[in-house]
């Protein structure tokens, strides 16, 4: 055991205490974990804590330091000072408890250490048992990195994936503090043979092309499993129109007066009921407006006098018949997105932002509901809602689809699913670079969040009000964190703790563009081409100036 301090005695709080310790080596930092050791039900246990402050209690006399270019100590050795001995600490810690192996979790025995009392540090082989809920490696656990007090790699933190699916999951950072790389690590953890899990990616800027390289990796390869990688581009993407409900087609439908808005909710029902085995084609649906107008109708069902019918029909054709996404007969089938070890990328870069919202709701609202049926017995083996697995979908840039103080077609099903999917087997995750953009009610409902920089006062602020499991010591380290440095907390740990992101397995698709470099290269690729040119246009000349006797040069 390694004794580094002396207990003080009580904090600001009843769960805090502050102890004396000299630390010349510094390895008491922000966010350490020490601990004490007391007697629990005749049973001596460590108690561990966080550090989550310290504060210079002795250091040298400011007239030692009236010199910049002599080192105080070596004033402090001229007057016979002993300066490793000069500087103090008061450091306060905050109690988790010992760790209960049978609960998996931390219990706080409610009394505070004893004045003069040793404190430890936690070493690295009781730091690995004690944080993680998972070891790394078994079923259900995600390996996002190691701890950041210490060397990489000496204590690994591993997600209980099993939590995070049944509470839902927040990524939140500033752009540029590692986001989409940190969640293709967990992508990564997911498709492992001890996990294999059923996930959709929905991916606004293209950025997880790079997870296929799994397919074809030996991390990810175990006897006859290898994970499967789908990715569907944009021209790829078909939503069947009759899939779309009334709340999509008034979303995609902009500028809607009352009268439209009547008439395109009497025309959607007319639609359904008259549909054939639940299926309507978008000109069934122009005959349902037209059936259902006010007024005089001609012997087609045209109803050339109403301008409301006449703007509604221009509208749906225009927006649906004009797409290469909303189709009559064609959809993307549940069966061909979902399936374990299998993970689903939509790609929705070069998709308009009403597209991609609607996209998102009625894949959402069609798995939600899949899952309902299935658990219900509503549906069997071989019926197209049929889906006997939970599933996961993780959506990027999640403050387009539900969107704080705005009114997103996607923001309502997310909330249902938010609140409710759990108990079907469909769980969400969340990234955002704009969590101060992000609807509260969405963020409050992923019980395991995994924190980067953030330095907006806005952002930090919306955090502080939906994250509940993050202390305020930790908050306050939000600015300060450097890239591919994370704060996590919630329902996948046994406390609060701040990890280095491994190394992902796959190369990172998210990279930003080197813009110097790339002007050079092509400054240098079209100066070469255009001396080449020039080259070729001068040979050209000069043959013919000699075929015809004439001199090139005067």
């Amino acid at each position: 055991m390694d004794c580094i301090g002396t207990v003080k005695g009580p904090g600001e709080t009843p769960h805090e205490y502050t102890f004396i310790a000299p630390d010349p080596e510094r390895r008491v930092k922000h966010g350490e974990f020490v601990y004490y050791l007391a007697l629990v039900e005749g049973q001596e246990r460590p108690i561990i804590g966080r550090v989550t402050s310290r504060r210079s209690v002795k250091l040298f006399p400011d007239s030692f330091m009236a010199d910049p270019s002599v080192p105080p100590d070596q004033v402090a050795a001229l007057l016979g000072y002993d300066s490793d001995a000069n500087e103090l600490f008061e450091i306060t810690v905050a109690v988790l408890g010992y760790h209960d192996a049978v609960f998996g979790d931390f219990i706080n025995p409610r009394v505070p250490p004893a004045g003069g009392a040793p404190v430890f540090i936690a070493s690295d082989e009781l730091l690995t048992e004690v944080l993680s809920k998972k070891r790394h490696g078994a079923v259900g656990s995600a390996l996002l990195g190691s701890l950041l007090s210490r060397p990489d790699g000496a204590v690994p933190v591993a997600l209980d994936v099993r939590a995070f699916t049944s509470t839902h999951l927040a990524i939140i950072a500033s752009t540029g503090s590692g986001k989409s790389y940190l969640a293709g690590v967990l992508l990564e953890e997911l498709m492992m043979p001890h996990n294999r899990a059923s996930v959709m990616v929905i991916d606004p800027h293209g950025e997880y092309n790079t997870l296929q390289q799994m397919m074809n990796l030996a991390p990810f390869a175990e006897g006859n499993y290898r994970p499967r990688v789908r990715i569907f581009r944009p021209d790829q993407l078909r939503v069947r129109i009759d899939t779309l409900d009334l709340s999509d087609l008034r979303y995609l439908l902009t500028n809607l007066s009352e009268k439209m808005h009547y008439q395109l909710g009497r025309a959607f029902n007319y639609a359904r009921r008259h549909a054939k085995n639940n299926h309507y084609t978008l000109e069934e649906l122009l005959y349902a407006v037209r059936q259902t107008a006010e007024g005089k109708k001609g012997d087609d069902g045209s109803e050339d006098d109403d301008p409301t019918t006449g703007a509604l029909v221009w509208r749906l054709n225009n927006r649906l018949g004009n797409s290469q996404i909303f189709h009559d007969f064609e959809n993307l089938e549940l069966d061909e997105i979902f399936r374990p070890g299998q993970c689903t990328v939509i790609q929705l870069n070069e998709v308009d932002r009403r597209d991609q919202q609607v996209i998102v709701t009625t894949l959402l609202r069609r798995v939600y509901q899949a899952r309902i049926d299935t658990a219900k017995g509503k549906v069997e083996r071989g019926d197209k809602g049929y889906l006997p697995y939970p599933v996961f979908c993780l959506l990027e840039e999640a403050h387009n689809y539900a969107p704080a103080n705005a009114d997103a077609v996607s923001s309502e099903i997310l909330k249902t699913i938010l609140s409710e999917g759990r108990k079907f087997g469909l769980s969400i995750g969340l990234i955002t670079q704009r969590p101060g953009r992000l609807d509260a009610d969405v963020l409050s409902q992923c019980m395991t969040q995994c924190i980067m920089r953030i330095t907006n006062p806005i952002d930090q602020n919306r955090i502080a009000e939906s994250v509940e499991s993050v202390g305020r010591d930790l908050l306050k380290e939000l600015p300060s964190l450097s890239k591919g440095q994370v704060i996590v907390s919630g329902a996948s740990v046994n406390t609060p703790v701040m990890l280095r992101v491994r190394r992902r397995i796959t190369e990172h698709g998210g990279q930003d563009l080197d813009a110097p470099h790339e002007w050079r290269r092509w400054f240098d690729e079209d100066h070469a081409g255009r001396d080449a040119l020039d080259g070729a246009l001068y040979a050209e000349k000069k043959i013919k100036y000699e075929d015809d006797g004439d001199v090139l040069w005067a």
